[in-house]
């Protein structure tokens, strides 16, 4: 039995929500993040997965750097007081991080995967064509950033978020890397070469993964999330030398075995994302597009 006290995430971005007495993940403060199984068979087929690549020597060393570490099964209080349940211990990847700017991305153009139910299949078809997951390979599920002039949060309404239309989803990426994030402010890009750059920065570091989905064929990956986050606090203070701008690769809860064929779904989603990256970084001077465009809500 687990005896530290476990709290909700103050990161969490996007996916259920341990607040309000609602069952979602927890912390313990020191590293360890705790996943509530989900119900039916995907919260043993995300643990089958964590349990799979963690042991798995066919992926090179330095892409399961791009994996939370996995810390196996343990049950524990589940956060809506409905007992005991089993969780996936995994590590609380934006421990150490004082003021993150955390974005997450739901990669591939379907969600949906073969042998599913109708409903499920109609349900999942719905989210892909009714956000920019048909349309751009991926959604944003959720963000928050922390803008330096106002020294507070912006994180939108996740529902709002998840209306986001093609032009909506470019300009979040870019008010993600701004300095002047908040509503009605036009996106400086300010931070753009410091941590979509450079050798170590996102845009190297997706560029990577994509090495590893162009010949990878162990796994199918749907629904699943890039996590990408970097230290918000240490750009303007130390000129973003500590921004420990990193990405990570989440939600496995619908992944299925490869079988020899290249996932082409999450790849293809991966590549339309790195090409925004990379507009952005080409043109983070080009004030024309964010000086003319605003969310449909102000913001």
């Amino acid at each position: 039995m687990y005896s530290k006290k476990l709290k909700a995430p103050e990161h969490q971005v996007a996916g259920h929500s341990a607040k309000e007495g609602k069952l979602g993940p927890l912390v313990d403060g020191e590293g360890r993040f705790f996943k509530p199984f989900q119900r039916d068979f995907r919260g043993k087929n995300e643990a089958k997965f964590y349990e799979f690549f963690s042991s798995n020597k066919n992926a090179p060393n330095h892409i399961h750097g791009y994996f939370p570490a996995y810390h196996g099964t343990q049950v524990v209080e589940a956060s809506n007081g409905s007992g005991k349940l089993p969780h996936i211990v995994l590590e609380d990847v934006v421990t150490g991080y004082v003021k993150p700017s955390i974005m997450d991305i739901k990669i591939g153009s379907r969600t949906w995967y073969p042998d599913i139910s109708e409903e499920y299949f109609n349900k999942c078809l719905g989210k892909d064509r009714g956000t920019t997951s048909v349309s751009l390979g991926f959604r944003i599920s959720g963000f928050k950033i922390f803008d330096h002039q106002e020294s507070s949060y912006w994180m939108p309404d996740k529902n709002v978020v998840h209306g986001y239309n093609v032009d909506e989803a470019r300009l979040a990426l870019r008010k993600f890397v701004s300095s002047n994030s908040l509503s009605h402010s036009i996106p400086d890009c300010a931070f753009a070469s410091k941590i979509y750059g450079g050798s170590n920065g996102i845009l190297a570091q997706l560029l990577e993964l994509k090495a590893w989905f162009e010949t990878q064929t162990l796994y199918h990956l749907y629904s699943s999330s890039v996590l990408m986050f970097y230290e918000n606090e240490s750009v303007l203070k130390k000129g973003g030398h500590d921004a420990r701008a990193q990405v990570k690769l989440i939600d496995f809860a619908h992944f299925l075995d490869g079988n020899g064929v290249i996932d082409h779904n999450f790849l293809g989603g991966l590549c339309s994302f790195i090409k925004l990256i990379q507009d952005i970084l080409e043109s983070s001077d080009n004030s024309d597009e964010t000086n003319t465009f605003r969310f449909k809500n102000g913001h």
